[in-house]
């Protein structure tokens, strides 16, 4: 089996390439290198475009028939919630066109399984506190989680008629790092940015403290990054099954965590006496999202491994671990954060 990756050498991709070659297979990765770095998917044959661009389509199609790609993982797009409410049509000519070039590619070069990275931000705020995968209705309130939920829709279209398999894995909060040279490159998630503060000598933001939460701040379901990665190598095997119940999934433990929490879980990883600040709420961010994960525990076997202790101590080694961004610790003590 050859798996193309799209958007394989970011964050989440880079680990999915990693849990592809220790389960053996052959990777094919195509990115436009915005964030990731080739150095991050050694093993891999890379291809350097943006599937969102005129004519992509065509040239994906080139390249899953000559690497002989039978599977397609497909990350590549923009994220940022925010940045999507400033910049909607951006958004879905970004995330839209990219989806839509990978269907086309695949309905042309007859590949036939689909992992779609999809995200919980296609639920909106639903009126319960742990989300079950069918709840109604899916309202996403930014155009980030629209153009997920589009994606969604987009390949379950093209089911039936081009026999495309399709798993959409629906996931929340994604952080903590597996091997260290694979640290989060883009300081758009919560604990890098939380990091990143902490390198300038500036306090930890925390945005907004006045949501219905117990803390005031937002509540996530936080992954580790190495178990999202181990439940898209599930995904591919799903796909495989002739009888399969569902085609999209949540990804996450079930356990809801506030930001107020994550930064109190840095202080005590890191040993640093910050105090954290607060700013104005960011456009587009409910105010809790916990994910139900019983459907992928009871199709796939899968289980997250890890706890937010694990996600942060990882998350902090492979941070020290980088030249550019390790902080001296002693030195930042100094520091009037």
């Amino acid at each position: 089996m050859t798996v193309l990756v799209t958007g394989g050498c970011g964050y989440i991709g880079a680990h999915v390439v990693h849990a592809l070659h220790e389960a053996g297979e052959n990777v094919v990765v195509v990115d436009d290198l915005s964030y990731g770095k080739p150095t991050r998917i050694e093993g891999a044959r890379l291809y350097g475009m943006d599937i969102s661009n005129p004519g992509a389509a065509e040239r994906l199609a080139e390249i899953m028939k000559a690497e002989g790609v039978d599977s397609v993982i497909h990350f590549a797009a923009r994220k940022q919630v925010g940045e999507s409410v400033e910049k909607p049509l951006w958004y879905y000519q970004q995330n839209i066109n990219g989806m839509l070039n990978v269907l086309t590619a695949m309905r042309d070069a007859d590949v036939k399984k689909l992992v779609f990275s999809s995200s919980a931000a296609t639920y909106g705020e639903p009126p319960v506190e742990v989300v079950p995968e069918d709840v109604v209705p899916m309202l996403p309130i930014n155009p980030y989680g629209q153009t997920k939920l589009f994606g969604e829709w987009m390949a379950r279209a093209c089911e039936e008629p081009y026999g495309i398999r399709f798993c959409g894995l629906r996931y929340f909060n994604v952080a903590g790092c597996g091997p260290v040279e694979l640290e989060d490159p883009a300081i758009l998630n919560l604990i890098p940015m939380l990091m990143n503060r902490l390198k300038q000598g500036k306090a930890p933001a925390i945005f907004g403290d006045d949501y219905p939460t117990p803390d005031g701040t937002c509540i996530r379901d936080y992954i580790h990054v190495s178990d999202l990665a181990d439940a898209h190598v599930a995904a591919l095997k799903y796909l495989d099954k002739d009888e399969r119940k569902y085609d999209v999934f949540n990804v996450g433990t079930g356990k809801g965590t506030s930001v107020r929490q994550i930064v109190d879980e840095l202080k005590k990883v890191t040993g640093l006496p910050f105090q954290e600040v607060v700013q104005p709420r960011r456009p587009g961010d409910p105010a809790q999202l916990i994910g139900c994960p019983d459907r992928i525990n009871n199709e796939m076997g899968w289980h997250a491994q890890y706890d937010v202790e694990d996600i942060v101590e990882s998350a902090w080694k492979a941070w020290q671990a980088n030249p550019e961004h390790h902080i001296d610790v002693e030195t930042w003590k100094q520091v009037d954060a």
